[in-house]
């Protein structure tokens, strides 16, 4: 891999606030300069004092400093949504003289709610004077997949040891509104065909896992199902006593992980008389870092970027 500072690596996450003082002002960038309802912004800010921050910036900067070390390449991060803002990293890339890039989604399965308006911002008002590879998704890539089986077998293993039999496995994505599913994005047919992949390489029979969707919106309006919770409920009525949830649309703790699982679905399944237990994020999984070095030297084995 050729160290050249002209050709670096930008990986695109969402963002979270620094402290709950900046939710507001957060969710307003998410909302896309509409302000969050009162009762929004009470319910959100609620769930992060219950987690204490969210670790997702810091621990994608790590992901950043990992991959720049196996690649021996300059790996720049920006986020959506907070900072360090998309805009503001392409003008760093730009001022150090970056000539080519490529751009990985932290989102493997592609939607337009998430890779398409990582996209957007990336053109912005002005699209980078640098040369782009856009990864559209990478929702199959085989290290990947390897990276989530190795961390379902470890925690389900325990989880199954514990009750002494087989605890059902429920895979999870972020929901996205149904009318966006409706109008042809794949995001669906991607998350659903990575928690299968996961499945065989972790060998859980077909009877052994469920797939359900978390973080529904606060909308109003329709979003992918089924919840977690209605697959909670359906298992326990099936005589389940327990439960194990992998999110395999995360690649990071953070609020939907650290909140969303940790403490409402685990709740959730008490209150059914259920255990839950979950597969630890990726985080700084070397077989992350593999994964996305992988990605970056295949298209940097072509002599022209693709078009953005």
């Amino acid at each position: 891999m050729s160290s050249s500072s002209k050709t670096a690596v930008l990986l695109l996450a969402h963002g979270t606030p620094d402290s709950v003082d900046e939710i507001p002002e957060y969710l307003r960038l998410v909302m896309r300069g509409r302000p969050a309802p009162p009762k929004v912004i009470e319910e959100v800010t609620r769930r992060y004092q219950l987690i204490g921050r969210s670790p997702l910036t810091s621990i994608t900067l790590q992901q950043g400093a990992l991959l720049s070390r196996e690649l021996a390449l300059p790996v720049y991060v920006g986020m959506r949504n907070w900072k360090p803002f998309i805009a503001d990293t392409v003008r760093d890339m730009q001022d150090a003289g970056i000539e080519r890039a490529v751009v990985i989604c932290l989102a493997p399965q592609n939607s337009r709610t998430s890779v398409g308006l990582y996209r957007a911002a990336l053109n912005g008002d002005r699209p980078p004077s640098f040369a782009v590879d856009f990864v559209e998704s990478w929702h199959d890539d085989p290290l990947l997949i390897q990276a989530f089986a190795e961390r379902l077998r470890a925690g389900w293993q325990r989880a199954c040891g514990e009750t002494g039999a087989k605890v059902p496995v429920i895979f999870t994505a972020h929901s996205v509104p149904q009318r966006t599913i409706t109008e042809g994005d794949p995001y669906e047919t991607q998350a659903k065909e990575t928690a299968a992949l996961v499945a065989y390489a972790a060998e859980l029979s077909k009877e052994d896992w469920r797939f359900a969707f978390q973080s529904q919106g606060m909308s109003g309006e329709a979003w992918l199902g089924p919840t977690v919770e209605e697959t909670i409920a359906s298992l326990q009525k099936q005589g389940h006593r327990g439960v194990f949830v992998q999110a395999i649309g995360f690649l990071c703790d953070h609020v939907e992980v650290l909140y969303d699982i940790d403490i409402g679905f685990k709740q959730f399944a008490e209150q059914q008389g259920m255990k839950l237990w979950r597969a630890g994020s990726l985080n700084d999984s070397p077989l992350l870092t593999a994964a996305l070095a992988e990605i970056v030297r295949s298209r940097l084995s072509h002599s022209e970027p693709r078009p953005l």
